[in-house]
């Protein structure tokens, strides 16, 4: 079981494992000055991502897509909660192509806010982005990191008609917290969903994320691992949950590196395809190295 620490200092204080080098900023302006031309999103932004700088100098972004709005309100997330977001943007698959093409992205990864407020969850807007980079850059391969859709497994069909390489859909924590940290999802749906995605489309490679410092044990994480290669999940991603402001769910610990690399090992043996495993990891971080790992396993 994990050893966990819950003085005050502890979880206000960040570990030195946790310090991030001060990005180039010159580089960093020139991503966003292509984001505001677009009027497009990320959820790099938006979620106060630890890792902008280091995404941005490399002219990477995970792009959110369908506003900034959530309809859901998860104690852990920074993105706005409102209960009737804005209007789809039509031009915004066009908009997303364009940047595709001038940041000369090799794979792109797409997400979006919950929308459960439209008749498909979204599906129809992931997959005119799809079809909108396909025709401007078609050697560039594409993750969409999706929401549950309410269960709806006829959207979810939408989104794989569209072909995209990688479905990515987060568990994010154990199913004993999902009542405190993820309210309105279901951890058996999350399952549910990355099974029906292989079933539906059984060439694709699925991939999930969860953040970890909330109060799960060794043992529940690992658990939710076998969980998630009993549906055949091929990748996935663990990290630290960072508290984003005062208001949002408290950090319970903070996770040494060694038990990250335990659970990578892990992983491994019991047949992900790629693990990627440490405090600094988020659902798209070095999301380009499935590229590899498509060329290692190819389908």
């Amino acid at each position: 079981m994990l050893s966990y620490h819950r003085s005050k200092q502890d979880v206000t204080i960040k570990p030195k494992w946790l310090r991030v080098k001060a990005p180039q900023w010159q580089r960093v302006g020139d991503v966003k000055e292509i984001l505001r031309d677009l009027e497009l999103n990320t959820v790099c932004e938006e979620a106060s991502c630890p890792n902008i700088g280091e995404c941005f100098n490399t002219l990477t972004a995970t792009f959110l897509i369908m506003g900034t709005a959530c309809t859901r309100a998860c104690s852990y997330c920074n993105i706005d909660f409102k209960k009737k977001p804005e209007a789809l943007d039509p031009l915004e698959p066009l908009h997303l192509a364009e940047a595709v093409k001038r940041l000369n992205l090799n794979h792109v990864v797409i997400t979006s806010v919950n929308r459960d407020d439209l008749p498909d969850g979204g599906a129809s807007q992931f997959v005119r982005c799809v079809e909108e980079i396909r025709k401007i850059s078609p050697k560039t391969t594409i993750e969409v990191l999706i929401p549950d859709l309410c269960g709806d497994w006829k959207s979810l069909a939408i989104i794989l008609k569209a072909q995209p390489e990688v479905l990515n859909h987060n568990t994010e924590t154990i199913p004993r917290l999902y009542r405190r940290v993820r309210p309105q999802g279901d951890y058996q749906r999350s399952l549910q969903l990355l099974q029906q995605t292989k079933k539906l489309t059984p060439k694709i490679y699925t991939k999930s994320g969860l953040m970890v410092g909330f109060g799960e044990t060794d043992e529940e994480v690992r658990q939710v691992m076998v969980d998630l290669r009993q549906v055949d999940c091929d990748i996935l991603t663990l990290g630290q949950y960072l508290q984003p402001s005062p208001k949002h769910l408290n950090i319970y610990t903070f996770i040494n590196p060694t038990q990250f690399d335990d659970w990578h090992k892990f992983g491994e043996s019991i047949g992900f395809l790629q693990v990627i495993s440490s405090p600094l990891t988020r659902s798209s971080y070095h999301a380009e190295q499935v590229r590899e790992l498509m060329k290692q396993y190819p389908r």
